[in-house]
């Protein structure tokens, strides 16, 4: 067994469970999670839903087998306050930035519903495999009380996966956030060629799994002091055989730097690259997922 350091923050870890033809994952995040938002300085309201969203990512994309896949998570809303929501995760990295209405939001309460906050809007969940090239891409409206209960809808909906999302957010009194998830899914029964679970009219050992995952609550999730083995013990005691998995530890990981942009400028023309500089020759280029500033200065021989 993993020795593990308490409080458990900021790592995920797999399970299996081949009698009931189930996985899962679990995910807490603690210092990525401040990381990440201290660099916007978002109200309540936003920074809470940017917790959801990353807890969200890191379940789904701690699913990747391929080190170089990519998981995002990308809503649309033309009327919402919430303008452009964009998390992704790759390798155990993960960043993520909200767009928004300040104008709209402040005519909210402070605890507004989903709807609120995105109206009529879309989720867009993106796998993009680095190893084959593939990609694969679904979209599900923003339904019900929680982002998690629109992701999950995709993997019923899109994938057609019985699966069940929970995610628990807690913000303490030092200010810190801690959020944590829990991600179940189905298996198919037996090899290649034998019927899926998912097309059967009924299940049980799913309707068994999924009665004993909606048991997890919220606070049990954000509870650091709770290890995300102890997690797994608490729902699944009773199974016979439950292999649990080490996930890599997960990092804040934006992947913007000083030569990076530099590399990006390049490929606009010398006219462009011109027109983009300001009075002191400098082109600024804001990274919207850390909120750093890159100047980067207009010199067509040195940027060609």
């Amino acid at each position: 067994m993993t020795d593990i350091t308490l409080p458990d923050l900021d790592r995920a870890i797999g399970f299996t469970i081949p009698e009931q033809n189930a996985r899962g994952r679990l995910v807490r995040l603690g210092p990525v999670l401040d990381e990440i938002l201290k660099a916007h300085a978002y109200p309540p309201a936003i920074e809470k839903l940017l917790a959801e969203a990353l807890t969200l990512t890191a379940l789904m994309g701690a699913t990747l087998k391929d080190a170089e896949g990519q998981l995002t998570i990308q809503t649309r809303s033309d009327t919402g306050v919430v303008q452009l929501l964009v998390c992704d995760y790759r390798g155990g990295e993960l960043r993520g930035y909200i767009q928004y209405d300040a104008d709209k939001l402040a005519t909210l309460p402070a605890e507004p519903t989903l709807f609120a906050l995105f109206g009529q809007g879309y989720l867009a969940i993106t796998f993009d495999l680095a190893v084959t090239g593939e990609r694969y891409q679904g979209i599900v409206p923003i339904d019900g009380e929680t982002l998690s209960a629109a992701a999950q809808s995709y993997f019923i909906q899109s994938e057609q996966i019985p699966s069940l999302l929970r995610v628990g957010v807690v913000k303490g009194p030092d200010g810190r956030m801690v959020a944590g998830g829990l991600f179940l899914q189905h298996l198919p029964e037996g090899e290649e060629g034998r019927e899926r679970l998912h097309v059967k009219l009924d299940h049980p050992e799913w309707e068994h799994v999924q009665a004993l995952g909606e048991t997890m609550q919220a606070d049990e999730l954000a509870d650091a002091a709770l290890p995300l083995e102890t997690l797994v013990w608490r729902l699944f005691h009773e199974e016979q055989d439950v292999r649990v998995s080490e996930s890599p530890a997960i990092v804040r990981g934006c992947r913007c730097s000083a030569d990076y942009i530099a590399s990006v400028i390049s490929k606009f023309s010398i006219e462009e690259r011109r027109e983009m500089a300001d009075a002191d020759g400098l082109i600024q280029v804001d990274c919207s997922f850390c909120a750093k500033k890159f100047p980067v200065r207009y010199d067509a021989e040195a940027i060609a």
